[in-house]
Formats: structure tokens, C-alpha cells, sequence
């Protein structure tokens, strides 16, 4: 069973060492597709937020002053990731701001997260799209996903528009479709991976009546016994 978490988060600034998380947001996937859990908090970063950062997000110092500070929020969100993969949009960033406030923590941080480790969809869209624009309202637009709620940036918000896009550079819809069986046997509690199921050709129900096939095997035997017809009667068929 693949565990994914797509995550977004916002911050007081750009610069990792001296900005602070002021919000987290994730939507947890399993095989691609989204189970309906989510994590999202707001933290108190315990400094303020430059006004380059208000403008992209619209948290301000007043908004914040109330809420937990990240020691207080880490757990929850510890234990809400496991030991899913990460999907993130421009992961150095998120990943960079996230390693350092476990680095503020000394002792009680957990391992910094490791970049090679996590899926970052911004180099997956360079990949599949090189030279084009690959921001996340670019790829909503190439997609055509919704993002008129997206007037200001906001981190669960964007996790969950993220989720679209991811699913989009894997494939589309045509991703999900293999893994339907797999997901319905999961949604029923089967603790392993369930069996692909094989497509073939299936035999065709005869619609012919006992008089027309009495007939043809009537016509056939006319015909003497180096007849073709007899390889596909069989002997009894052939009379």
C-alpha cells in the first residue's frame, strides 16, 4: 500500500534560518488516491511577518499572536505523516523551512527529512513540461483544475489543489484505474495487496436452437466425412 502526504506550507519570509512556519496543510493519499484525511494548523512563529510574505498569504501578526507555537503542533503532525512519502511543489523550500525549526528544537527534534526522499512535483512538471511555466496556477490551467478559491496562497488549500496536479503528472485519470480493485479491497479492512485481475477473451453462449443445429449437422454429414464442418461439429455433432 503506497502512503503519500502532500504537503504545503506558509511562512513568515523566504529565508529558512531566520523566517518561521506560520502554517502547515496535508492530504493524505493512499495509492494516489485521496482518503479524505487531513492535517492543517496554524502556528504562532514568535516573530513577525514581513509584509512581502502578508501579500502572498494574508496571515498577519494579530491573526497568529493565539495560536500553538511548533513545539505544540509538531506531534500531530508527526504522527499524522508516519512514514508516508512527502509530495511537496518546490520541495527545498518547504523542506528547508521544516528542517529548521526541528533544528530549534535541539534534543527533542526529530531526523531532518532527507530532500532525496521526497517527491518534488515542481521537478516532476519540468520534467514533463520543460521550458513552460510549472507554478501551481500554471499546471492548474494546463489541467484544467479549479483554482478560482485560490485568491490568496494558503497552505491546506494548496495541498489539496496539489493533489490534483500530482495526479495529473503521473497520468490523469488513467492512473487511478489499475488501482481501484486494490483501493476497494483496502477499504474493506484486507491487510494485503489484492490480486490484479486478468482480462481475456471469453467464450460466446451459442444462440442457436436444437432445429438448426440438428440441420446444420444434417448438411455437414451430406457432405461426406472429409468435411470441414465435422472439426468444429466434433463426432457427436457430426452425427
Amino acid at each position: 500500500m503506497l502512503r503519500e502526504i502532500v504537503l504545503d506550507t506558509e511562512t513568515t519570509g523566504t529565508e529558512a534560518k531566520t523566517d518561521r512556519l506560520i502554517e502547515i496543510g496535508g492530504i493524505e493519499l493512499l495509492n494516489h488516491i485521496p482518503t479524505g484525511r487531513e492535517f492543517h494548523c496554524y502556528i504562532n512563529p514568535q516573530r513577525a511577518v514581513s509584509q512581502g510574505a502578508f501579500q502572498v498569504h494574508g496571515l498577519s501578526d494579530a491573526f497568529l499572536a493565539d495560536k500553538p507555537v511548533f513545539s505544540a503542533v509538531l506531534p500531530g503532525f508527526l504522527d499524522f505523516l508516519g512514514d508516508a512519502t512527502m509530495v511537496i511543489h518546490n520541495a527545498a523550500f518547504d523542506v528547508g523551512f521544516l528542517n529548521a525549526e526541528y533544528a530549534r528544537l535541539g534534543g527533542k527534534a526529530p531526523p531532518a527529512i532527507e530532500l532525496a526522499g521526497v517527491v518534488d512535483t515542481l521537478a516532476l512538471a519540468r520534467r514533463k513540461h520543460p521550458g513552460a511555466a510549472n507554478n501551481l496556477d500554471a499546471l492548474c490551467a494546463r489541467y484544467g483544475i479549479d483554482n478560482s478559491r485560490r485568491t490568496k496562497h494558503g497552505a491546506l488549500l494548496d495541498a489539496q489543489i496539489l493533489a490534483e496536479v500530482y495526479i495529473e503528472l503521473l497520468g490523469g485519470k488513467q492512473t487511478s484505474l489499475g488501482l481501484m480493485v486494490e483501493s476497494g479491497a483496502a477499504a474493506a479492512g484486507a491487510a494485503t495487496r489484492a490480486a490484479p485481475v486478468l482480462l481475456g477473451p471469453r467464450p460466446v453462449r451459442s444462440r442457436l436452437t436444437d432445429a438448426e443445429r440438428g440441420a446444420h449437422a444434417a448438411f455437414a454429414a451430406g457432405l461426406g466425412a472429409g468435411a470441414i464442418w465435422r472439426d468444429y461439429l466434433g463426432e457427436e455433432g457430426a452425427g
